[in-house]
């Protein structure tokens, strides 16, 4: 925590039925930003600095740490490196060969998502790509799509909630192709989002503009109880 700024320092200024949230593993502050509209006293949370333009909202610290505080809901983003489907190849070397030490790193992901969905707090969801079935992660809630959201794309993200309802689509398009190819040779990327590798790689991991406003009023806005 050295050089972060101390959890202690969180204090409730808002009415009662406004929430106090953290949102773990976000430096996008996509949906930090949403809540704060609504306005709950919610905190994003990364070991690196954010890119939503208000470092006052930011709390760059071990999101472990947080989880000692008491919050009203937690919505969290935890790495999936190692975890997901999307890096078999990687784990899978050559055929039926495990690449231990990938699965390891892997393993420890999975304890620091279990974090999350076990923390003490009654409202909790959070998110994370398909992942490779040799981690054996727990059943999740529900999966969803940047299509549902208004977003032309494929990419499928699972949710795992607690307290909280499953989402519901919002604007709901024709998808043009996946936001992030797989490493097929594919020529012409333009149309398909962000790019591959590289200094891309944080802008993939945002959360969508329309999946993060959808989070925000269906799980936090004035027509919930």
């Amino acid at each position: 925590m050295k050089g972060g700024r101390s959890c202690g320092r969180i204090k409730s200024g808002f009415l009662l039925s406004d929430m106090k949230i953290l949102v773990a593993c976000e430096e996008s502050q996509s949906v930090t930003n949403e809540l704060r509209r609504l306005g709950h006293e919610a905190y994003s949370c990364d070991i690196e600095s954010c890119s939503g333009g208000h470092p006052e909202w930011h709390l760059q610290v071990d999101a472990l740490e947080l989880l000692k505080i008491q919050w009203d809901m937690i919505i969290a983003f935890p790495p999936c490196t190692y975890l997901s489907n999307a890096g078999a190849c990687r784990l899978y070397p050559r055929k039926g060969q495990l690449d231990q030490e990938r699965y390891k790193k892997g393993l420890a992901a999975k304890e620091f998502f279990l974090h999350f969905l076990n923390a003490d707090c009654p409202k909790i969801a959070v998110e994370n790509p398909v992942s490779s079935t040799v981690f054996r992660m727990p059943p999740h809630s529900q999966e969803i799509q940047p299509w549902q959201f208004g977003h032309r794309y494929t990419k499928k993200t699972r949710l795992w909630l607690r307290g909280l309802p499953p989402l519901v689509p919002t604007d709901i398009v024709t998808p043009i192709g996946p936001y992030v190819p797989a490493g097929t040779g594919r020529k012409d990327r333009s149309k398909y989002g962000a790019a591959k590798r590289g200094e891309d790689a944080k802008n993939r991991a945002k959360t969508f503009p329309g999946i993060a406003h959808a989070m925000a009023e269906q799980w936090a806005g004035q027509n919930v109880n």
